[in-house]
């Protein structure tokens, strides 16, 4: 059901806020099984979580969360990627698809406040082309593992940005760099990217 994912990653779902399966049935039409079965998807991307007596609930993203795992976790899993495929001798494939998602990033973000989602689904596409074109299986089950909290910390952070053009700008800055083949470059960009959250 993506529209249940939708509505937490996008807040309209709080933290805490209960999944009653009646009521979400109700709202969507949809018969409580598949409902029950949705919860229960939602439950191990970790962005439900299940309490025994009061069933299941909306999960919080906290930024101790964001800067001490997710972060981290990120930052281990993309400058192997960026190295990678800086290595790489043809990539224009690549580069040509990052153009791409970095031009819609630019359309998009002239009204972040109402597309803070499609922002975020282009965020995490662009990481993800990078990550997939190093040829590391194991790197990308991984960031698949943690992708739908990133997801979610994208879709927070989008419409607090000062300036709506950083996120897209940020991006061209990565992509320029690598361009440049430039691996040192590249993985201070990455490091300074990947780095920028915003506080609560």
């Amino acid at each position: 059901m993506a529209w249940l994912r939708q509505a937490i990653a996008s807040g309209e779902l709080k933290p805490g806020e209960r999944l009653v399966e009646r009521d979400i049935s109700a709202r969507s039409g949809v018969s409580r099984g598949p409902v029950r079965e949705a919860i229960k998807v939602l439950e191990q991307e970790g962005l439900v979580v299940s309490h025994l007596y009061r069933g299941a609930e909306v999960a919080g993203i906290s930024q101790r969360e964001v800067r001490e795992v997710l972060v981290p976790i990120r930052v281990a899993i993309e400058r192997f990627a960026f190295r990678e495929v800086v290595a790489l001798i043809d990539r224009d494939d690549l580069v040509q698809e990052l153009e791409r998602i970095v031009d819609e990033m630019e359309r998009v973000a002239r009204d972040v406040e109402r597309s803070a989602e499609r922002l975020a689904d282009l965020d995490v596409a662009f990481h993800e082309a990078v990550i997939a074109a190093s040829g590391h299986v194991q790197s990308l089950q991984i960031w698949r593992t943690i992708l739908p909290r990133v997801r979610a910390y994208f879709v927070r952070d989008a419409p607090r940005h000062a300036n709506p053009n950083e996120i897209p700008e940020q991006h061209r800055a990565l992509l320029d760099a690598l361009r440049s083949a430039d691996s040192d470059a590249v993985d201070r960009i990455v490091i300074e990217h990947i780095g920028v959250y915003l506080e609560d």
